[in-house]
């Protein structure tokens, strides 16, 4: 397990919140021109000021988490924030929280507890990812729209070889992984939690 100094971390983010403020400075991600629609400044803005508020904050007080960082969802408008460069943004911060919060739990219960219940959390993502073909998720009704099966399914099977052999996946490529839909798919909700799931598990063992 490597140990990271986290302390500086989110800077960037804290920065970009700062500086997003009018007369504050320039603004901290490209602004989408003509039909193209990005994030909605003002959400982001106040949720990059809450990120720094709560990572800067004492544990017991923090409002926000890791799993807070990557389930932020902003609202789409044009002349918003460019997508690309906050989504940037977004994964180093939680990469700061999940470090933070990783050294604080290794340091109140011992590295063991910590590998253990890591270990329990990505069994039960792998029982998930290795069901049968087609059948690893629910699927919506035949009239409305879910993830292909057959793209989840290969996604699903390169994340269980990672997860029992170690197959070479990063975080980022988790994070960027997009699903074409289909009618009668797999539901999305539930697909997105294991993919959440894998992702804590990358970071609990960085």
């Amino acid at each position: 397990m490597t140990t990271h100094d986290d302390s500086a971390a989110p800077a960037t983010g804290a920065a970009e919140a700062k500086s997003g403020r009018p007369g504050a400075g320039p603004a901290p991600f490209p602004t989408t021109t003509g039909r193209a629609k990005g994030y909605d400044k003002a959400a982001v803005d106040a949720f990059l000021e809450a990120a720094r508020t709560s990572f800067e904050s004492d544990p017991a007080e923090a409002e926000l988490t890791s799993a807070d960082i990557r389930g932020v969802a902003f609202p789409l408008v044009r002349q918003g924030y460019a997508i690309a460069p906050v989504d940037a943004a977004l994964s180093r911060i939680e990469d700061a929280f999940a470090a933070k919060e990783r050294n604080r739990a290794v340091s109140s219960r011992g590295a063991r507890a910590w590998v253990g219940r890591t270990r329990e959390t990505g069994q039960v993502i792998l029982d998930r990812l290795t069901r049968p073909p087609r059948h690893r998720f629910e699927r919506v009704g035949i009239l409305r729209y879910g993830y292909r099966v057959d793209e989840v399914d290969l996604i699903a099977d390169k994340l269980a070889r990672y997860l029992e052999s170690g197959e070479p996946v990063t975080v980022e490529q988790v994070r960027a992984i997009a699903f074409r839909m289909q009618r009668g798919g797999y539901r999305e909700v539930q697909v997105d939690a294991v993919l959440d799931g894998v992702v804590e598990v990358m970071l609990a063992v960085v």
